[in-house]
């Protein structure tokens, strides 16, 4: 297996959206805002080469949007999805999956490009996975999350016919392949995806918007984004404390200084214990 961090560039975000009830005097301390209250925030992605499929996890928001759209997100940096699959020599056609932890704007955009006037899957190749109960909620959103569901993002993966459900099991987790699991959340959205790959010795969970960086891993750290905050803090707990007893390694999405963490247990709860890169996990 090889597994790879695929950086697709930089976008802002408010600042007390992503921190909820949290104070401003204090996360700022870690992720300091700008004159208008926006932090920077990675849309990191994940490859996982594994049984000779290339398994690509979320693709970034890609750049077919207008430019009155953008202009809101302030994206920025040279990085983008297939710059950075180029760079370990992975062509658009090389991929065989991709997991699409769920499908609001920033996770999902770049598996859809615009060639003229045609809307067409990224990697032609590839079977985009959601599931059911989230591509029904994505499809017709509600009202609170609408802005972040963009049609121009789902709808021709499954008018191409690329487009397939994992099966989803609640309070348990589903195989995707021998060493890759999916564990569902439903507090940020319906039926959120967090792959669970299985590394030579180690645990590595790529935790979505359930903690979206490394600032967020204290409970009360809870996104105004999420539609149901007590079912996140729940659902965060119980893997947090997971990942404490067996030292996984949580992958981070959004956070653009740490790509990777462990936790551990304090008098205060579960708290950050290591800060580290991918790289340094992966065998020469």
């Amino acid at each position: 297996m090889q597994i790879f961090s695929i950086d697709t560039g930089l976008f802002k975000l408010d600042g007390g959206a992503m921190f909820g009830v949290v104070p401003k005097v204090i996360w700022q301390k870690q992720i300091p805002a700008d004159e208008n209250n926006l932090c920077t925030w990675s849309m990191r992605c994940l490859l996982v080469i594994d049984e000779g499929r290339k398994i690509l996890i979320d693709t970034g928001m890609g750049n077919k949007q207008s430019e009155k759209f953008f202009s809101h997100y302030y994206p920025s940096g040279e990085a983008t999805l297939l710059g950075s699959l180029d760079k370990i020599a992975i062509g658009p056609e090389d991929i065989t999956d991709v997991i699409l932890t769920h499908l609001h704007f920033d996770h999902c955009g770049a598996a859809v490009k615009k060639e003229g006037e045609k809307l067409l899957p990224t990697f032609p190749n590839a079977t985009y996975w959601s599931n059911e109960s989230h591509w029904k909620w994505a499809t017709d959103p509600n009202p609170r999350e609408k802005a972040s569901f963009l049609r121009e993002n789902i709808l021709p993966l499954e008018e191409a016919g690329c487009l397939q459900f994992i099966e989803e099991k609640k309070g348990k987790r589903t195989k995707f392949t021998d060493n890759i699991e999916i564990l569902f959340s439903y507090g940020h959205t319906e039926a959120m995806m967090c792959p669970i790959v299985r590394y030579n010795e180690h645990t590595l969970v790529f935790v979505a918007d359930l903690i979206p960086s490394s600032v967020h891993i204290p409970l009360s750290y809870v996104a105004g984004y999420d539609i149901h905050p007590l079912i996140s803090m729940e659902e965060k707990k119980k893997l947090l404390e997971e990942a404490a007893d067996h030292q996984y390694i949580l992958f981070f999405g959004h956070d653009a200084h740490t790509e990777c963490a462990t936790v551990e247990r304090t008098e205060k709860g579960i708290r950050l214990k290591e800060k580290f890169s991918l790289k340094d996990i992966i065998l020469p």
